[in-house]
C-alpha cells in the first residue's frame, strides 16, 4: 500500500506530537510493507507568522492532494490574550475542516485499567466504559455569522444548522451504533434552542429507519453530569459542534488525560487525524508532551 500523508505540525507541542506519530506510522509501514510519504503544510500561529494567514492556500492544496492528514495542534498565548486580533490560529483548523468537508468528527472514549489512578472518578464507575462521540464539525456556532458592534459594547454569534447537515452525520452515527451495542444518545438543548429542536425532530425521523437502535435524548447540561456520574450508560453519542467540543474534552478525563483521546475527522475523500488537546505551549520543546499530568 502506498499513501500520501499531509503533515500539519502547527504550534506548541504540535510538532512533537506529529513527530512521534510519524515514528509509529513508519514502524507500521516497515512491519507490513507499506510506503508512506509525508508532505508538510503550514497552519495556525506558525502560518500567521510566516505568511500572514492561519491557513495558506498551499496547505489546502497539499491536503487535497493527499490520502490523509496528520494534524498536531494550533494556538498561541499572544493570540489567546489579544481579543482584538483579526487573524487567529484557530481559523486554520476551522478552515481546513471546511475546505475538506470533514463534517463527522469521531472521538472514542475508552478507559485503561493501568491509567485509572490518574482519573478522579471512582474506580467502580470506570469499569467497562466504552463509548464514542459523533460530533458535527462544519456547522453550528463556530461557522455562523459573527458581529461585534463598532463601539465594542455588544457582539453576537449565529448558530445555524440545516436538516441536510444533521441528516448526513446522523445516518453515520446510527450505522455505527448498529455495529456496537445498538444504542444512540442525542445530546442537545431542545428545551431552549431552535437548532436543537431541529436536531431532535430530524433524529426522531431518521430513527424510524433504524428499528434495531434504542434512541434516547439528553440535554447537554445533564449529559455533562452523566458522563461523570455514570459513563457506562453511553454507547454512541451524537451531538452538534460546540456541545461535542465541550463534552468530549470532559470525557477525556475518564481515560486519564486530555492527551489520551484520539480524534478522526472524515470527509468524502480525505480524513484528518489528531489528538483533541490544544497546543500546550508551556510544554513545547521540553519533551514532556506524552507525560500524563
Amino acid at each position: 500500500m502506498k499513501k500520501k500523508i499531509a503533515v500539519l505540525n502547527g504550534d506548541g507541542i504540535g510538532p512533537e506530537v506529529t513527530k512521534q506519530s510519524i515514528r509509529v506510522l513508519d514502524a507500521v509501514a516497515e512491519r507490513f510493507g507499506h510506503t508512506f510519504t509525508y508532505h508538510e503544510g503550514l497552519i495556525g500561529a506558525d502560518a500567521i507568522d510566516k505568511t500572514g494567514t492561519a491557513l495558506p492556500s498551499e496547505t489546502i492544496d497539499t491536503c487535497l492532494d493527499c490520502d490523509a492528514v496528520l494534524f498536531g495542534a494550533v494556538g498561541h498565548p499572544k493570540y489567546d490574550n489579544d481579543p482584538n486580533a483579526t487573524v487567529r490560529p484557530e481559523q486554520g483548523i476551522l478552515g481546513i475542516r471546511k475546505a475538506l468537508q470533514l463534517f463527522p468528527n469521531i472521538r472514542p472514549v475508552t478507559t485503561y485499567p493501568t491509567l485509572q489512578h490518574l482519573c478522579p472518578i471512582k474506580p467502580k464507575n470506570m469499569e467497562g466504559v466504552d463509548f464514542i462521540i459523533f460530533r458535527e464539525l462544519t456547522g453550528g456556532i463556530y461557522f455562523g455569522k459573527k458581529h461585534t458592534a463598532e463601539d465594542g459594547s455588544s457582539a453576537s454569534d449565529e448558530c445555524s444548522y440545516t436538516k441536510e447537515e444533521i441528516e448526513r452525520i446522523s445516518h453515520l452515527a446510527f450505522q455505527y451504533a448498529q455495529k456496537r451495542k445498538k444504542k444512540l444518545t442525542l445530546v442537545d438543548k431542545a428545551n431552549v434552542l431552535d437548532t436543537s429542536r431541529l436536531w431532535r425532530k430530524t433524529v426522531q425521523q431518521i430513527a424510524t429507519e433504524y428499528a434495531d437502535i434504542k434512541v434516547d435524548y439528553m440535554f447537554v447540561d445533564n449529559a455533562a453530569m452523566q458522563i461523570i456520574l455514570n459513563p457506562k450508560q453511553f454507547d454512541v453519542v451524537l451531538t452538534e459542534n460546540m456541545f461535542g467540543d465541550i463534552i468530549s474534552d470532559e470525557a477525556s478525563v475518564l481515560s486519564g488525560s486530555l492527551g489520551m483521546l484520539p480524534s478522526a475527522s472524515v470527509g468524502n475523500k480525505t480524513a484528518l487525524f489528531e489528538p483533541i488537546h490544544g497546543s500546550y505551549p508551556q510544554a513545547a520543546g521540553k519533551d514532556i508532551a506524552n507525560i500524563l499530568v
